[in-house]
């Protein structure tokens, strides 16, 4: 039976330093050599992805952006989209009435850029960017027309809860949403996807184009819990929230002992 891993990153394979441990990488690419077939679903980009698992084989497709792309894992080029259409204009109008101006991550020109308007940027949007100073896809707008351009596939609200909470509450059934508080930062996002970006779907096409008969995932956050929905088993690491726990076929080990690089040492098979 062709079993396919799929982890998230941070707060799962990533310690807390946002790196993968020496531990970790030996691991997986040990089991990789012996013909696991692992990958990773994450809400980050490919470019900071890889940054934060150097030295981890990653010769299978990768599910970045929660789902809205699944690209190569060689070299990071789309290989399925699940973007939004011209909709997505509306929603970024009704965001600027409500007084909310996000990141738009979109390809312009053929290549990824996230858009912002800087004198719209609050303080947890400005750390972001700060974050990621030389990233050559920021690309400052002067306004809201800006933002609409190119092939848009992820909106990142950074706010107050009490401004981006109704709006969660207005798109949540229409469009792929996460509300949670940032894991690092402690900042609260909003994030909102096309209804068919999502990490789940991704992974299932992911399954799919491997021919793989079950599904085993691992996860620590909100994002995760339409992957363990779809999965055929679902670990939970012990730092994970306490609603994903519940949901979990069991608890492992937590991130910063390694707990999915352990729990795949003892009962990985192949």
């Amino acid at each position: 039976m062709k079993t396919l891993y799929i982890s998230d990153l941070d707060g799962t394979l990533l310690r807390s330093d946002a790196r993968t441990s020496e531990y970790t990488i030996q691991t997986i690419n040990a089991l990789v050599d012996r013909g696991m077939l692992f990958s990773y679903a994450t809400a980050r980009s490919y470019l900071t992805a890889s940054k934060v698992t150097a030295g981890l084989r990653t010769d299978l497709p990768l599910v970045v952006y929660n789902g809205a792309a699944l690209v190569d894992g060689r070299d990071g080029s789309p290989m399925l989209k699940n973007f939004f259409g011209g909709e997505v204009r509306e929603v970024l109008a009704d965001l600027s009435a409500k007084g909310v101006y996000p990141l738009v991550y979109a390809f312009v020109d053929g290549k990824e850029k996230i858009s912002y308007i800087p004198a719209r940027c609050t303080p947890g949007m400005t750390n972001f960017l700060d974050s990621r100073k030389g990233d050559i896809r920021t690309r400052p707008v002067a306004d809201e027309e800006g933002l609409r351009q190119g092939e848009i596939f992820y909106l990142t609200c950074i706010d107050e809860k009490a401004r981006l909470e109704p709006l969660y509450e207005k798109y949540r059934e229409k469009y792929h949403c996460v509300f949670q508080r940032e894991i690092y930062t402690k900042e609260q996002w909003l994030e909102i996807m096309p209804l068919e970006a999502s990490k789940s779907r991704a992974v299932l096409q992911l399954q799919r184009l491997l021919s793989c008969d079950r599904l085993v995932v691992f996860g620590d956050g909100a994002n995760d819990a339409d992957m363990f929905a779809v999965a055929d088993e679902a670990y939970a690491v012990e730092n994970a929230a306490t609603d994903l726990k519940a949901r979990a076929t069991a608890v492992i080990g937590g991130n910063d002992g390694d707990g999915v690089a352990r729990w795949l040492e003892e009962h990985y098979r192949g």
